[in-house]
Parts: structure tokens; sequence; C-alpha cells
């Protein structure tokens, strides 16, 4: 086949991909940076007040309904809200899109841990879906662009 007759196809191509990747990262970050703000909320007001006792019910219900210990889930709750903000800001404005993306994933995937130990499977599933979204967002990182902080492109 003649490489010039496909060079029309190309960009069109191209097109796709980024505009993929770009979807993906907007919805991605937004529900991750959203889901940060929510620990925050009680009554409709935001706090850190809120977010202590917020996090505390968190830890100590997953803690009571599973074999983790609270000591563990303390750890991973209280810190929880505060880093998927900043990964939720990460992911949406393009700051090292790649590793922002694959942390924000193992967050997801540490959560789903959570609801496995008390066999939350509905909650499993929805995680599941997100982790899937971030490993599809992952196989289209090269095809990133508008990134804040691009990844060093090799």
């Amino acid at each position: 086949m003649n490489p010039d007759s496909a060079s029309p196809t190309a960009p069109a191509a191209r097109f796709e991909y980024v505009a993929a990747a770009l979807l993906l990262r907007l919805f991605l970050g937004l529900r991750t940076l959203l889901a940060g703000l929510d620990k925050f909320e009680s009554g409709g007001t935001y706090s850190l007040a809120n977010y202590t006792k917020n996090m505390a019910r968190m830890a100590s219900g997953i803690t009571g309904a599973s074999f983790l210990p609270l000591w563990a889930t303390k750890l991973f709750a209280f810190a929880l809200g505060y880093v998927l903000v900043v990964l939720g800001a990460a992911v949406l404005l393009g700051i090292k899109p790649r590793l922002a993306l694959f942390v924000t994933g193992l967050v997801y995937v540490g959560l789903a841990f959570g609801l496995m130990a008390v066999q939350d499977n509905e909650g499993v599933a929805w995680l599941a879906i997100h982790v899937g979204l971030f490993a599809g967002a992952l196989a289209l990182a090269r095809h990133q662009r508008l990134a804040l902080w691009p990844d060093r492109t090799n």
C-alpha cells in the first residue's frame, strides 16, 4: 500500500486517541477530586472537623466488619481525602499524567480492597470500573495533550 494513501486517515486516528485520553483524564480527575472533597462534607458544609468525623466513622466501619485492624484503616482513611484531592487535581490538570493516573489507580485498588474485606460486592464492582478506566487512560497516556506538566517522552 502506498504510504501517502494512508496519511489522510492518520490525523483522524491520532485525534481520536488524543480525544479519548483527554476525556478519560477529565472524567477521572473530576471524579477523584470530588470524591476527595466529599470526605470533608457533612450537612452541606465542608470542614476539617467534618473530615475527621467522617474518616473516623469510615475506619471504624471497615474495622468492625472485617479482619482489618483499626490502626490500618485509620491510617488509610485519614490520608484518603487529602490524597484524593491532590491526585484528582493532578490527573485533571495533567501534572505528570502517567504517574498521577497510576498512583490514583492504586488508591482505587486500595479502596476496593477495603470493600472486599467487608464483602461489599456492589462497591467493589463500582471501584473495579474505575480501575478499568484508569487502566484505559494509562494505555492511552502516550496520547496525552494539554498537560500542565507532561511526562517526559522517550
